[in-house]
């Protein structure tokens, strides 16, 4: 009986401990991702900024 719940309470922590140390971070880039779905990442109010119609060209 002693052995049964050593096994399981020792599943349980491997368990807890494997799934709470991983995390994912989601890296949005405005090249790749839509002018709406960026400006969701970055909080942004306005998604004018990320269209790629709106983007100023470098006079030189």
């Amino acid at each position: 009986m002693f052995i049964k719940i050593l096994k399981v309470s020792l599943i349980c922590f491997l368990v807890i401990g494997l799934t709470t140390g991983c995390s994912s971070t989601v890296h949005v880039s405005a090249k790749n991702s839509a002018p709406g779905q960026v400006k969701k990442a970055t909080g942004s109010k306005s998604a004018k900024a990320y269209a790629p119609g709106q983007q100023k060209k470098n006079k030189y």
